[in-house]
């Protein structure tokens, strides 16, 4: 289970052009040791039979029970509407799977905001929105804050085309 990204206007695109990538529960993590609570490691984490610590093993750090509405789990399944923030201690987090180059996403969040023509404020380009699969926009801001519960990335995937 996970959520996909897309450049906005070509959701449902699995092109590695379009799709930036995929977030994905990825269990309790130790924020302040930067340490997954999975006892094979980052490469495991998303596989079936895989086993847990019940605290940090580096610092022994017990995970915190979260609601569903709190965790990162609960985000995917779309309980979890707050914004992302900030965590310490072991609490939940998601990893992100890139489709995307690091080359072409950097060229394409590098983009300037566009001036309305009416007030003269700055806003995001709409043509460089972030959408997901359930039709959500994000700017490059939101998106990076999505990207924020995200300590752990893989690119193995990266100019391949899966969903």
């Amino acid at each position: 289970m996970g959520t996909n990204f897309y450049i906005r206007g070509h959701r449902n695109d699995d092109s590695p052009d379009y799709h930036i990538g995929k977030r994905s529960a990825a269990g309790p993590y130790c924020w302040d040791c930067k340490l997954t609570l999975c006892k094979s490691g980052e490469t495991a984490i998303h596989f079936e039979k895989s086993k847990w610590h019940d605290a940090c093993p580096k610092c022994g750090k017990l995970h915190m029970d979260e609601p569903m509405d709190h965790s990162t789990g609960g985000r995917e399944l779309g309980f979890n509407k707050s914004a992302p923030s900030p965590k310490t201690g072991v609490a939940s987090c998601s990893s992100f799977s890139w489709a995307m180059s690091e080359t072409r996403f950097g060229e394409f969040k590098s983009s300037p905001p566009v001036q309305c023509c009416l007030c003269g404020n700055r806003y995001p380009d709409p043509d460089k929105w972030i959408e997901n699969e359930y039709d959500e926009l994000f700017t490059i801001q939101e998106f990076q804050a999505i990207l924020s519960e995200c300590p752990i990335h893989y690119f193995r995937s990266v100019g391949e085309r899966f969903c």
